[in-house]
């Protein structure tokens, strides 16, 4: 099917239209603070899952909240009359955001989703009708074209984004725009790709209804409509990142080879950033037969990037293949052409020697070091997001301890970061522990194991001394050498750092 095929979108310049619809739902608290309240926390869950028979039964009444949670969320259509108590109707109508159901109701023309900005705006997420979130009931089945709303690879991208000011940001396969949305906030200039012209319709529709500045709109495939010379200090994308047999859905299906179109992406992605950008990603890629993973995604690396690779999930083959098929509604149609698509799913793995696919976050940052960091690691434990603070951390240690030789970090002052709690493992009764072991509680919540030295180490890090002095003090205390201590701690220190256990100082 084509876009063609698709319901009409509502103009997308009309920004009078917008700013008075968006006062209108703010008066009417259609915020997600507001459907929380009216709908209650169960079936406010149960909406972000596809299922609307709570919420339908949670706004039987005629208030204007519930009005507009049938209209916008549940796509009912509704008396004219109730309708225009709450929007210019009118208005909406000539321009497309209603639909007039017969001669006393209008029906929404596209799922408006209330969403909450980092710093409570209120915001507004637009896609197509049975579409705000991606997969639950096969919307893929329904139509290549389709531009999904808000799902949790959206919210996660836009976590562990870096939010500082940038002149320049661009937003690869935009979709609903929640990226380019997210960007406006901290870049005077968004850019916003897809090869979907639906996506940068329904991407300037949330812009202009969630009150955030337009974006420069482009069609094409990522970097496609990008300038040989453009260059960015932020680039993003939640690309159709899966490795499928073919490209028969737009809005997820990469059209290369396994996964070469994550593999280009990232590669390409570094000659588009200004020194000091960051390039961030979500992404698929292949564990094959014979292959280290980690050393398949640092090939991926630019020349002149320093990289964070985190590795959030595997699955074997079969697994993934039944994550997608159901993802599309496969799994609801003839048994036969299901079983047939997952054959070929699994042929097209085994001809390329495939066994599973992992899942993750990919950032680049821009350096002109001559000897760029490049850290690829699996953690598949609980995080605490926003993560963006954290990864722009994580490179500022990168470049901290590139800058310090062994002398230099004993030189050094530390303290022990905030919320770092310290464990002791071992038997009942036992006058020593077997080890100890530091655990961050915010951030990526790491914990690592330290020896004896490492916990007296870290226990005692304020920042007033010096890492060389303390390690004196403990060699004397435990009757160690205090050359041999110096020489040998340096290694755990760095790890430390790296691991953001300790911080330093000045």
């Amino acid at each position: 099917m084509s876009n063609s095929t698709l319901p009409n979108l509502p103009a997308s310049d009309r920004p009078e239209v917008a700013a008075r619809l968006r006062d209108a739902l703010l008066g009417a608290a259609f915020t997600a603070d507001g459907l929380l309240e009216l709908l209650g926390a169960p079936a406010y869950a149960a909406l972000a899952r596809s299922e609307t028979v709570p919420a339908l039964r949670a706004t039987r009444g005629d208030t204007p909240l519930e009005t507009l949670v049938r209209l916008f969320l549940l796509q009912q259509p509704v008396p004219h009359a109730r309708v225009a108590d709450v929007l210019p109707v009118a208005a909406c109508v000539e321009s497309g955001w209603l639909v007039s159901v017969g001669t006393h109701e209008v029906a929404a023309t596209v799922d408006v989703r209330p969403y909450g900005g980092p710093d409570g705006e209120d915001w507004f997420i637009v896609s197509d009708l049975g579409c705000a979130v991606g997969g639950a009931g096969g919307i893929g089945s329904r139509d290549e074209g389709v531009v999904l709303g808000v799902g949790g690879a959206s919210t996660t991208l836009a976590g562990i984004t870096v939010r500082t000011p940038v002149s320049a940001a661009l937003d690869l396969g935009t979709g609903s725009g929640i990226q380019a949305l997210h960007a406006a906030r901290h870049a005077t200039r968004v850019t916003a790709t897809d090869l979907n012209p639906r996506a940068l319709h329904i991407t300037a529709l949330t812009l202009a209804l969630s009150g955030a500045p337009a974006a420069d709109l482009r069609e094409g495939s990522l970097f496609e409509p990008v300038r040989d010379d453009e260059t960015y200090e932020l680039i993003v994308s939640n690309p159709p990142f899966v490795i499928s047999p073919g490209a028969r859905l737009t809005y997820r299906d990469g059209g290369m080879g396994g996964d070469d179109l994550c593999r280009s992406l990232v590669q390409e992605a570094g000659d588009r950033l200004r020194e000091g950008g960051f390039a961030q990603f979500l992404a698929n890629w292949q564990h094959v037969e014979g292959e280290d993973w980690q050393d398949r995604l640092r090939s991926w690396v630019p020349r002149g990037c320093d990289a964070w690779i985190v590795q959030r999930e595997v699955q074997d083959v079969t697994q993934y293949a039944e994550l997608w098929l159901r993802d599309a509604g496969d799994h609801q149609g003839d048994t036969a052409a299901y079983e047939a698509l997952y054959d070929a799913w699994l042929d097209e793995f085994e001809a390329r020697k495939v066994r599973a696919v992992g899942f993750g976050w990919i950032t680049l940052r821009r350096t002109g070091s001559d000897a760029p960091s490049i850290t690829v690691e699996e953690w598949p434990h609980p995080v605490e997001q926003p993560l963006g603070d954290t990864v722009r951390e994580h490179f500022d240690r990168v470049d901290y301890l590139r800058a310090h030789d062994d002398a230099a970090l004993l030189a050094a002052h530390f303290r022990l970061a905030p919320e770092i709690i310290q464990e002791q493992v071992g038997l009942p009764g036992a006058e020593d522990p077997e080890h100890v072991v530091l655990r961050q509680h915010r951030g990526m919540r790491r914990a690592t194991k330290v020896d004896t030295v490492g916990a007296g180490f870290a226990g005692v890090c304020d920042g007033t001394l010096s890492a060389g002095r303390i390690l004196d003090a403990i060699a004397q205390l435990v009757g160690e050498d205090p050359v041999l201590l110096r020489d040998r701690t340096p290694a755990q220190i760095r790890l430390l750092v790296e691991q953001g256990f300790l911080e330093p100082v000045g």
